[in-house]
């Protein structure tokens, strides 16, 4: 079997999507080494990967994205985060590699210093997104501001506009900066960040069709499905068990930002409704949260355990929580903030498996209704759920991984399955 490195970028919404890919590839025997949050060593560890934590210098370069006036704003913050984390990830990397002497690596879609160094080895190397890849495609809109996709010559006029624009605000602030330690460590400059992504010989990503929208342009780029991972096993508290009425799930982002808001305005707007609200908040409790009495607020609990009980999830337009709840056949309401929420709200929409309600226009009247129509669309829920299953998931991932990065590395005779699950002769 083989040794395989993972570089993650230091965020849960992160790790938790290549904990599933990790956990199927130990499972298969392989010997797997990860960096990672230094507060997610100890779980990683217990379910037999070989973990340490990333440079803490890494971890200590945080945005302060509630500060931040609008969404160009965090993009702002974003960038500057990655770009600065990069230049660290890139000897981190180097001395990991040194390390476990690795027969393949597996690097997060946002350490481009990593992705950088990684291509510079010569060990094989993929890209892991645990969101929609941020790859242009002739058949989708420009991949930021979440436009609605159109089809016709009127959508390709107006995505032809738009890309312009979207690349400069993307690539102007990064392509420099990632170019200076491609430049320092060999590796091949690029003009954009699409160019940057397309470096990588895999990508694999979480999500899948109907969710995700159809590229027929884009080669060695694989969905997975919702890549499902919790490290301990999902435990139903005594106070969740006897809920006795629907529930609706609130999460907020594990990365602060300004989305306090949503849950503020979630308890009030449903204090009324025939339902138990459960609002968690892994990135801290906000003060001054209304009393309600068919709510309960919690800073961590298992979205899983919830999710089994629920009728439909407000989320912020995180790419964890909301493909987790379909992946349950449960619809979502998706109140976008920044980063990529505004995209993957419109695909929620587009998929006709919730309702999108960007943030700017959130009230309590409005949130009611949009849950209200959320909860009659668990039929488009079960659909998404359904095209997740078609991927394959992380076992199809997997699969990918053995048959075309491992050649020469797997025992004499072992034969990966093939894409239909059997020997790659029957396929």
């Amino acid at each position: 079997m083989a040794v395989i490195l993972a570089y993650g970028s230091p965020a849960l919404g992160h790790l938790y999507p290549m904990g599933a890919l990790l956990r199927e590839l130990g499972g298969r025997g392989h010997r797997i080494h990860l960096r990672t949050l230094a507060g997610e060593v100890p779980n990683m560890r217990r379910i037999g990967i070989h973990t340490e934590a990333v440079d803490p210098r890494i971890e200590a370069i945080v945005g302060r994205d509630w500060l931040a006036r609008n969404a160009l704003g965090v993009l702002k913050t974003t960038i500057n985060v990655l770009c600065r984390r990069a230049v660290i990830e890139v000897d981190d990397l180097r001395h990991a590699l040194t390390q476990v002497r690795p027969d393949a690596v597996i690097v997060d879609a946002n350490c481009w210093g990593a992705m950088s160094m990684a291509e510079a080895s010569d060990v094989p190397w993929l890209v892991f997104s645990p969101f929609t890849p941020y790859l242009r495609s002739r058949a989708a809109p420009p991949f930021g501001p979440g436009l609605r996709p159109l089809p016709g010559l009127v959508g390709r006029v107006r995505d032809a506009s738009m890309r312009p624009f979207v690349s400069y605000l993307f690539d102007r602030r990064i392509v420099p900066r990632v170019n200076a330690l491609r430049a320092r460590l060999g590796a091949p400059t690029v003009k954009s960040v699409d160019g940057l992504m397309r470096r990588a010989p895999l990508l694999l990503a979480v999500g899948g069709e109907p969710f995700e929208y159809p590229h027929p342009d884009w080669v060695d780029v694989h969905f997975l499905g919702a890549c499902e991972f919790e490290p301990t096993p999902a435990i139903v508290p005594e106070w969740l068990a006897a809920i006795d009425r629907p529930i609706v799930l609130v999460s907020t982002s594990s990365i602060a930002q300004a989305d306090a808001k949503l849950s503020q305005i979630a308890l009030h707007a449903l204090a009324d409704e025939p339902v138990h609200v459960v609002a968690t908040f892994p990135a801290g409790v906000p003060r001054g949260l209304p009393p309600t009495p068919n709510a309960t607020v919690c800073r961590f609990v298992s979205h899983r355990a919830v999710l089994d009980r629920a009728i439909c999830a407000i989320t912020h337009g995180g790419m964890g929580t909301t493909v987790k709840a379909l992946n349950r056949g449960v619809p979502v309401c998706a109140v976008p903030f920044a980063r990529d929420q505004a995209e993957v709200a419109r695909r929620v929409q587009v998929a006709h498996c919730g309702t999108r309600l960007p943030a700017k226009r959130l009230t309590a009247s409005r949130l009611r209704a949009a849950v209200r129509e959320a909860t009659t669309m668990a039929e488009g829920a079960r659909r998404v759920a359904a095209g997740f299953a078609a991927t394959g998931g992380v076992a199809r991932g997997a699969d990918l991984i053995e048959q075309r990065l491992m050649q020469g590395v797997l025992p004499r005779g072992f034969l990966p399955p093939g894409p239909c699950g059997a020997s790659p002769e029957v396929c």
